[in-house]
């Protein structure tokens, strides 16, 4: 069984910094994509990055430039680094895996983990 776990939400104010972390099954680590959705309240799911098996990397608009997706596959896990966080960023941030090239787009996870809370105040 495929398991997700998140680490590291948390309150911060606005303009600090938090780093998540996914601990993801060694059975499946090295051959799938990586990535980190989240969901606001009141709000869809939405991207927020993905790491192929090949360190490739995508970020939505909204967090480019401050937040850093990375991947360790010496210990199946892969990391989310958030500088400058802002109030909309918060939300419960979920960590995903799925296909290479199909991770990013919709219907494209394949495994999500619980979510973690990240709350930014003003």
């Amino acid at each position: 069984q495929v398991q997700l776990v998140e680490s590291g939400g948390g309150l911060v104010q606005a303009g600090g910094s938090l780093r998540l972390s996914c601990a993801a099954s060694r059975t499946i680590f090295r051959s799938v994509a990586m990535g980190w959705y989240r969901q606001a309240p009141g709000k869809e799911r939405e991207l927020v990055a993905t790491i192929t098996t090949g360190d490739y990397t995508n970020y939505a608009d909204s967090v480019k430039g401050r937040f850093t997706i990375s991947r360790d596959g010496a210990k199946s896990t892969v990391d989310l680094q958030m500088n400058g966080l802002k109030p909309e960023d918060t939300a419960v941030y979920f960590c995903t895996a799925g296909a290479n090239g199909r991770l990013s787009l919709p219907g494209g996870v394949d495994y999500w983990g619980k979510g973690t809370l990240v709350t930014v105040s003003a």
